[in-house]
C-alpha cells in the first residue's frame, strides 16, 4: 500500500512522534496551523471516518482513550480534535486521522473554517 501514514507509522518515513501504543500512533503535523497540531492515526489502515465499522471501531476508541495523554504531553487543558473526511472537507492524506490543535485561542465560523462562497 502507498500510504504516506502506513509508511510513517511502519518507520519508512521519519516524523516527531510524539504518542505510541499498540493501536494509536501520534506525530507532529508538518505544516502545523496552532503552536501544538498533532495527527492521531490508527495504526491500521482506514481511509476515512465513513469506513469505520463495528470490526475497526476499537482503533478509534484507543484514539479518544489517548487524547488525553498527548493534551497532557504536550501541556494543553484545552484544545480541538479535528477530523476531515474526504477531499472536499480537506482530506489530503486517505488514512483515517484526527488533529490536535492548540496551544492558542481558537474562533468558530466561516473566518476559522475557510469560506464557501
Amino acid at each position: 500500500m502507498d500510504c504516506l501514514f502506513c509508511k510513517i507509522i511502519n518507520g519508512e518515513i521519519p516524523s516527531t512522534k510524539v504518542y505510541e501504543d499498540e493501536f494509536v500512533f501520534a506525530f507532529k503535523d508538518i505544516s502545523p496551523i496552532a503552536p501544538v497540531h498533532d495527527l492521531i492515526v490508527p495504526k491500521t489502515h482506514i481511509c476515512c471516518a465513513n469506513k469505520i465499522t463495528a470490526e475497526n471501531s476499537e482503533y478509534i476508541a484507543k484514539i479518544f482513550e489517548a487524547v488525553p495523554k498527548i493534551a497532557q504531553s504536550e501541556n494543553l487543558e484545552t484544545y480541538r480534535i479535528i477530523n476531515n473526511c474526504g477531499e472536499d472537507a480537506g482530506q489530503s492524506v486517505m488514512h483515517l486521522h484526527f488533529h490536535l490543535v492548540g496551544g492558542v485561542k481558537m474562533g468558530w465560523g466561516k473566518e476559522s473554517l475557510g469560506k464557501t462562497e
